[in-house]
């Protein structure tokens, strides 16, 4: 169990393995009034772990109401909350009521936004079965969609700050996890060991480190703890910072290596290893990518050690996690699809950076020079 303390809200994730199959036991207490759960989740999740949670409920007392959604960034729409409002509406929710997400960040995401808009506002249950959302996008309260505006896709540019009631991790979820989904999901706890230093966990980066092996190999145990020691980093980075107001730290830390996944995330034509059958690039796969450009432009800004930056491409490298990506457009392209993330302020770009192991800070608008250099290292030709 680890406790979330934000300001707005305080909440538990229980992280545990058989969880789901319990789902109704571990709402009921929060449930209080509530007599329907929309349930909003993965349509490429096995039917029988959808059917166990959905008995659960049941047996619970709650009326369960399915709605699939698949996942995709194209689904990670303003159609898509619009379609899912109208399930709520057709099915009577009131604000009594629960939204449970099931599924990745996609899900989560969309879901959450679902539930911040109802009606102004239903409460959420995230119940996430990736190891990305486990570790990073379940926790913490960030809602939404992305916009599409001018031919280009905006990652995240509508939504809202809604911190769920509950979130239940339960690993064994991940058993039927593709391979390339999971070692995604390992880009968000490599990106935490970056800055665990700074948020009370000296030894996240060498724990990781050494039990990579058992990691991979999907252990129980081993995964539970890498959960709760992830969400042990971001639990005390959202209670700093909840709705990252903090522009020298805080929760923006969170963004290392998002601001060059984002301008590449979305490029259709980009594969983790070049097999165009392969793209485009998952998010994780993008934020492995952009921890290495940033190590990278550290490097050639004199923030980080070079043997550092090695560091971290080993270890992305034995997730098995991408650190090169062939067909990537122009330098100038890539620099202005970074300078309209939505992390920018005043149309200066921010960029977290690490500075040593375990740490990382946010630097305004860095020499042109040395992002470039960032680029370039992640770009084969």
């Amino acid at each position: 169990m680890v406790r979330v303390e934000a300001a707005s809200k305080s909440y538990d994730v229980i992280v545990g393995a058989g969880l789901l199959a319990r789902l109704g036991v571990l709402v009921r207490p929060v449930a209080g009034r509530a007599r329907k759960v929309l349930v909003i989740h993965d349509a490429d999740l096995p039917p029988a772990l959808v059917s166990s949670c959905s008995l659960s409920l049941t047996e619970a007392e709650l009326v369960p109401v399915l709605e699939p959604l698949k996942a995709s960034e194209s689904n990670k729409s303003l159609a898509q909350v619009e379609r899912l409002l109208g399930r709520a509406a057709s099915a009577k929710l009131d604000r009594r009521d629960i939204v449970v997400a099931l599924g990745g960040g996609i899900v989560g995401d969309v879901a959450g936004f679902v539930a911040a808009t109802f009606k102004r506002g239903l409460r959420v249950i995230q119940c996430p079965t990736t190891l990305l959302a486990m570790v990073d996008a379940s926790v913490g309260g960030k809602t939404g969609v992305n916009l599409l505006h001018e031919g280009n896709l905006l990652k995240n540019y509508v939504g809202s700050f809604h911190q769920p009631e509950l979130v239940i991790a339960s690993v064994d979820a991940l058993d039927s996890l593709p391979a390339r989904q999971f070692r995604a999901g390992l880009a968000e706890c490599i990106k935490h060991a970056m800055i665990s230093a700074d948020w009370g966990n000296l030894d996240l980066w060498d724990w990781t480190s050494g039990a990579i092996g058992p990691i991979l190999g999907r252990v129980p145990e081993t995964l539970a703890e890498l959960v709760a020691r992830n969400v042990a980093v971001k639990a005390a980075v959202v209670g700093s910072d909840e709705r990252e107001l903090d522009e020298s730290g805080g929760r923006a830390l969170l963004n290392l290596g998002h601001t060059f996944a984002h301008a590449i995330e979305t490029l259709p034509q980009l594969s983790p290893d070049g097999d165009p059958a392969h793209a485009p690039l998952l998010h994780g796969e993008a934020v492995a990518l952009g921890l290495r450009a940033a190590c990278s432009t550290a490097v050639a800004l004199g923030l980080l050690d070079d043997a550092e930056a090695v560091c971290v491409r080993n270890l992305l490298e034995e997730a098995g996690l991408p650190v090169e990506v062939r067909q990537l457009p122009p330098v100038d392209r890539i620099l202005d699809r970074m300078a309209s993330d939505k992390k920018s302020l005043a149309g200066s770009m921010r960029l977290v950076l690490p500075t040593g192991r375990g740490k990382a800070r946010v630097v305004r608008s860095p020499e042109p020079k040395a992002v470039i250099r960032g680029i370039e290292s992640i770009s084969v030709h």
